[in-house]
């Protein structure tokens, strides 16, 4: 059986007695009925695993015991940040899923002309927490050990000033150029857009900001699989997709 990884919010060394929050309770107790005893990896974004033996639960609470660390070094080559177009729900949900499986670095959700989408202060508070969360279970399923930055979301003309390290990539149909044509960026920053991509004003905006446009096949693609189908070709080409692990 594999060994359960959690993420907790907090410094970790060997030896601490770890109080479990609410959400690696919830799963690691109530979904995975882990009792005491048992083993679990800890981690906390800071690159190393630790590893932790169950060593008291309650209704409410649970404990557990450090007992080693291991250095966890399985980030990509290619430092990738994604600026994507806020989708719906489940769709937005799936390409951020799969984007940190994926190793990027950075997510900067945005808001374009094609957003269905509309989000209060309240609402976009509710939604980024959402989105950590589904961040941090990302990390824990794919065994990543350091957490992608998640920016506030921003609007997307605010999005293009930004001082950014890295060539900016948009996707756009019409455009004849893929990414295996492109010298490989020293940062890869990609823009997706959302349900029925950027407008014309916005990717000659993009164009202006020294973005190159890039099209993914001859076939109109939805946001959340662009998303896997743009960063899978761009680790593959600059990353790490096709190393070999001998």
């Amino acid at each position: 059986m594999r060994i359960p990884r959690l993420y907790q919010n907090c410094p970790l060394a060997v030896g601490a007695n770890v109080e479990l929050d609410e959400t690696a309770i919830r799963h690691g107790i109530q979904v995975l009925r882990l009792k005491p005893d048992d083993m679990l990896i800890l981690f906390n974004g800071d690159g190393h695993d630790y590893q932790a033996r169950l060593t008291a639960i309650s209704k409410k609470q649970a404990t557990a015991t450090i007992e080693n660390i291991t250095a966890t070094d399985n980030e990509s080559p290619l430092h990738t940040h994604l600026a994507l177009g806020i989708a719906k729900g489940e769709r937005m949900d799936y390409a951020l899923q799969k984007a940190v499986e994926l190793g990027i670095n950075r997510l900067t959700p945005l808001v374009t002309e094609r957003c269905v989408v509309q989000l209060d202060e309240k609402r976009e508070q509710k939604r980024r927490q959402h989105w950590q969360g589904i961040i941090r279970g990302a990390c824990e399923q794919s065994g990543r050990a350091r957490l992608p930055q998640l920016d506030d979301v921003m609007r997307y003309a605010d999005f293009l000033e930004l001082t950014l390290t890295g060539q900016r990539m948009i996707l756009d149909p019409r455009s004849q150029q893929t990414l295996s044509q492109c010298a490989r960026p020293q940062q890869l920053i990609l823009m997706i857009g959302p349900e029925g991509g950027f407008t014309e004003a916005e990717r000659e905006q993009a164009y202006q900001h020294d973005a190159i446009g890039i099209r993914l096949g001859p076939r109109i693609l939805r946001t959340e699989t662009a998303v896997v189908a743009g960063l899978t070709a761009a680790q593959t080409l600059w990353g790490d997709l096709d190393q070999s692990t001998s």
